[in-house]
């Protein structure tokens, strides 16, 4: 049934729980697990010109972060594990990234980051995935941090 499982990073905690169900519908089906971030371009462009370099420069690193803290959980893991960073807005990038990849189901928390940072997501990430997908996705609920 499931074959493809995407998991979106945010590097958050909520993102962790979110993974613990991810990683155990792929080990259960013997899928391969997805892990994306996706560098939200908004945020560098809405920057001062002679800034935009060193914040999208930022803005990755702080992805690349993310995605190593998403495998170091999975050390153990034998599951086929496939990781991408992606530079867009991010409900659009994570449903093309399904989209590419055949991905049968997509695992997303409620929420990732919060204060500030959750203010300049701009929305949630979450909510438009379930409205756009075509796929099932499962929610799970992440506790406020």
């Amino acid at each position: 049934m499931y074959d493809d499982v995407l998991m979106p990073t945010d590097g958050s905690e909520g993102t962790m729980t979110a993974l613990s169900h991810a990683r155990e519908i792929a080990a259960n089906h013997d899928a391969t697990l997805h892990v994306v971030h996706v560098v939200d371009r908004r945020v560098y462009l809405a920057a001062g010109k002679d800034e935009q370099d060193e914040v999208l420069a930022e803005l990755e690193e702080e992805g690349e972060s993310a995605i190593t803290a998403v495998l170091d959980r999975l050390d153990e893991t034998t599951l086929d594990v496939e990781t991408e960073l992606r530079e867009g807005v991010p409900h659009r990038e994570l449903l093309e990234y399904a989209d590419d990849h055949g991905v049968d189901l997509i695992a997303i928390g409620t929420h990732g980051r919060s204060g500030r940072d959750r203010i300049v997501n701009m929305g949630s990430v979450t909510e438009k995935v379930v409205d756009e997908s075509e796929r099932p996705v499962l929610v799970v609920h992440i506790e406020n941090e």
